[in-house]
């Protein structure tokens, strides 16, 4: 059974950062795809980035690049999102997912766990 838990969002002014973390439990996860999504209120849920576990490369929106920073902590089975330069338009809540597959998948539902969500505001 795996279980995805998602911490370390707040309330935060336009310029600042964050840091979203996602603890696995169980295993370490040798060959899968972990991903962070986003929702906001009335609209779809969108990719935000993903790593590949196993070589930790990293994949990217076009929204965040430069700004927003994927990570994994092997030893932890955790899994970061640095988000700096924060502006308006990323407020959302942050979801960590995972797939046991070595692919990396930008639709959501191609993601067999979730975590609860942690919420991200940014006010301005």
């Amino acid at each position: 059974q795996v279980q995805l838990v998602e911490s370390g969002g707040g309330l935060v002014q336009a310029g600042d950062s964050l840091r979203l973390s996602c603890a696995a439990s169980g295993r370490t996860f040798r060959n899968y795809a972990m991903a962070w999504f986003r929702q906001a209120p009335g609209k779809e849920r969108e990719f935000v980035a993903a790593i590949r576990w196993s070589t930790g490369s990293t994949y990217y929106a076009d929204s965040v690049k430069g700004r927003f920073t994927i990570s994994r902590d092997n030893a932890k089975n955790t899994v970061y999102l640095q988000m700096n330069s924060l502006k308006p338009e990323d407020a959302a809540v942050y979801y960590c997912a995972a797939d046991p597959d070595s692919g990396i998948y930008y639709s959501p539902s191609k993601y067999h766990y979730w975590g609860q969500g942690t919420q991200v505001t940014v006010s301005s």
